[in-house]
């Protein structure tokens, strides 16, 4: 494992992924790879999660070609060097920040969604120039194995490398110093990636998960309502890390949010469940087992069919839910819906405060005021109102969590910022060494008073600021110079 590392820094170290021409080959090469193999994609995506065609593509494929098209319209602009504001002592010298590459980086993919959640930061560490190690998921095992043989097929094989297994191989991994890892995965995990960075000192950027809060206010369109949260908590069966968790409403609203469920997914999914290609399936018995048992001494309204030989667990819903019992626990990342009644938007506010920070967070109601109120009183690393799951969507917005729930964040630019240093630069001359003795020993008094002037001075931005600027620049030299200080 280190002579891996070892050989995709050599090539960092040759310079070679640095030219945008570089980064935009590999950019459309991956690209082209997506298109010319996605037969091959899809169908492993659904021998891992028995997704359909039309569901591996619409949920994972087309957010990549998405997000690899707007990274080759923006990156000149992400990858130009940007002006910083100048001061008196500099407003001769050239100030700006260039992004550069951090060096070498590890991803870690995640099961749930293996080929979006392994590509997608991917685009952003090869458009910030940087070379990668990609671990995927051991537990997505044929989405592992396609990208493991299509990528050397199209990219750089010294730049990027692929790195399958299981937990002995992520624990070598992570004994090698990296220059920044992505995780996506689980807490628990995500405490491991994090102890073994800080031996090396090296950022992370931690995409974890939590129990995601949804908030039905009673002035609310219940219909349209319950169908998003239907959609959004049943698609790849649960096992979607901003899925709505559970739901908290007025005991009133309860019995109808169980009756408009019922509707959405006997729209969805048609009268036999199991038999619909929009279905998928638990991921593998130890997660399905899992799943099963959080149903216990819970009050099933709906659903509660499992079949472990397909590990087909049913949409289900359960009401009254014990905020102390398992299933209020941990994350369930399965197809279990609980409601958790609670008197109003207040006291939803502090059971989501009493609990750790989420990773996304749901509020429907027609009351804009109150989803503000409720954006502003809780802490979540991301929001939606009036629907769910769509803010990982737009690539302009920060993809990420806070607290237990993760940190950092990735998407669009994003992304690039993530795997890019932002490095400050100052160009000056070595001419005007005159004005320079405002720095140098001897200190004095009068010194002191100009570097006031200079440095805690506000100027407007108009002409006639620019111009006074100009003027004191002009008369500190000359004083430098005759040895008026």
């Amino acid at each position: 494992m280190e002579r891996e590392v070892q050989r995709v820094r050599a090539a960092f170290g040759s310079g070679r992924s640095r030219p945008l021409t570089f980064r935009r080959r590999q950019l459309e090469a991956l690209r082209a790879m997506v298109q010319e193999r996605e037969r091959d994609i899809l169908a492993a995506i659904a021998a891992d999660l028995s997704k359909s065609e039309f569901n591996a593509y619409s949920q994972e494929v087309i957010t990549v070609l998405g997000e690899i098209d707007l990274v080759l319209e923006k990156l000149p602009e992400w990858a130009a060097a940007k002006p910083a504001q100048k001061n008196l002592l500099t407003m001769l010298d050239e100030a700006y920040v260039q992004p550069e590459p951090l060096g070498v980086v590890l991803i870690i993919g995640a099961w749930n969604y293996p080929f979006v959640l392994t590509i997608q930061p991917l685009i952003g560490a090869i458009a910030a120039g940087n070379a990668v190690i990609l671990k995927p998921s051991e537990v997505s095992e044929n989405t592992a194995k396609v990208l493991a043989e299509l990528l050397p097929q199209y990219l750089d094989q010294d730049l990027y490398a692929v790195v399958n297994g299981g937990i002995e191989e992520t624990t070598e991994l992570l004994k090698q110093r990296f220059d920044h890892i992505l995780y996506t995965g689980n807490t628990a995990v995500g405490k491991i990636v994090m102890e073994a960075a800080a031996k090396h000192l090296t950022p992370v950027t931690l995409e974890l998960g939590g129990k995601s809060p949804c908030y039905v206010d009673k002035d609310c369109d219940l219909d349209v309502a319950c169908r998003r949260i239907t959609w959004g908590k049943y698609m790849n069966c649960g096992q979607t890390c901003i899925a709505p968790d559970y739901v908290l409403c007025e005991p009133s609203l309860q019995d109808l949010i169980v009756r408009k469920v019922k509707e959405a997914v006997k729209e969805f999914y048609g009268e036999n469940i199991k038999e619909s290609p929009d279905y998928e399936r638990i991921i593998n018995l130890r997660h399905f087992q899992r799943i099963r048992s959080l149903l216990e001494g819970q009050r099933i309204a709906f659903g509660g069919e499992t079949d472990e030989a397909t590990r087909y667990i049913a949409p289900t819903i359960l009401t009254d839910v014990d905020p102390e019992t398992k299933v209020m626990q941990e994350e369930i990342f399965g197809p279990i819906l609980p409601i958790v009644p609670v008197e109003n938007a207040d006291e939803a506010i502090r059971f989501i405060n009493e609990r750790e920070k989420p990773l996304a967070f749901y509020v429907f109601s027609r009351n804009t005021k109150l989803i503000k109120r409720m954006i502003d009183r809780t802490s979540s690393g991301g929001v939606t109102g009036n629907d769910v799951i769509m803010h990982f969507m737009l690539s302009s917005l920060p993809f990420g969590g806070v607290g237990s729930s993760g940190m950092g964040a990735y998407h669009g630019k994003h992304s690039f910022d993530t795997f890019s240093h932002q490095r400050p630069c100052l160009l000056k001359s070595l001419k005007r060494e005159g004005a320079n003795k405002l720095r140098y020993p001897p200190n004095s008094q009068s010194k002191v008073d100009w570097a006031k002037l200079f440095l805690l001075k506000r100027f407007n931005k108009g002409r006639l600021g620019l111009l006074l600027l100009t003027l004191l620049g002009v008369l500190v030299a000359a004083l430098m110079k005759a040895g008026c200080y």
